[in-house]
């Protein structure tokens, strides 16, 4: 048992998260960010890689005061769970995600992670290991499912969001399609990583929902699978 998966994101209009360098780059506006804050509250956990912690320094906190105080009278916290990915423990012990509003932190590492630096990180959130050389997100999905988790929002990045559609672990995959054209052959795609070298091996979407958003329009697909 593993709990629903969406992945939710911004992109330009020719399918770029940020800039060459890695530089964030406001794609959405002020409707999309209120969608968001949306359905992050109403999120069990909210996820993302290490890429996106280095290059962003996200809180992955819900910002509205209204959506906060909804959430603590239904007895949970005002936060979702925030998780990070971290195969090798690289989360900085002053990261936003660690210290920004009241909830429960997990980094997820894998055994090659250096214990000092688990060490280090011990103090501020779970520190929980999955995997040999780079965190099973399989086994995560399953402990989080025992812990209660039945809905789980994946922020980014590309090599996150890769591995999971990769091992088929995506369930709803969200795209707000901004109105610019950023460019790069190395900036950052949603699904950044191996790519599937075969069609037979591409992962099948279904449309759900389209509708303009801000200036650019919002995708909702769901994940076609056999049976």
């Amino acid at each position: 048992m593993r709990p629903f998966v969406f992945v939710n994101l911004a992109m330009s209009a020719d399918g770029k998260l940020s800039t060459r360098e890695r530089r964030q780059v406001k794609i959405s506006g002020r409707e999309d960010f209120a969608r968001v804050d949306r359905i992050k509250a109403g999120s069990d956990a909210v996820m993302v890689g290490i890429g996106t912690v280095l290059a962003d320094n996200p809180s992955l906190t819900v910002k509205s005061s209204e959506l906060k105080a909804m959430r603590v009278q239904t007895g949970a916290l005002e936060n979702p769970v925030r998780i990070v990915i971290d195969s090798r423990a690289r989360t900085p012990p002053d990261a936003d995600i660690l210290h920004k509003g009241p909830g429960r932190r997990i980094i997820a590492v894998s055994r090659q992670a250096p214990e000092e630096r688990i060490s280090r990180l011990a103090p501020f959130a779970e520190v929980r290991v999955f995997g040999d050389e780079k965190v099973d997100m399989s086994a995560l999905l399953a402990f989080l499912h025992t812990e209660g988790v039945r809905r789980v929002m994946v922020e980014g990045g590309g090599t996150l969001i890769w591995s999971l559609f990769a091992e088929d672990l995506v369930d709803e995959f969200i795209t707000f399609v901004g109105n610019m054209v950023i460019g790069g052959a190395s900036a950052p795609t949603p699904a950044d990583g191996s790519g599937f070298a075969l069609e037979r091996e591409f992962t099948r979407l279904k449309l759900a929902g389209m509708r303009q958003c801000d200036d650019g329009v919002l995708l909702t697909w769901t994940v076609e699978r056999e049976g």
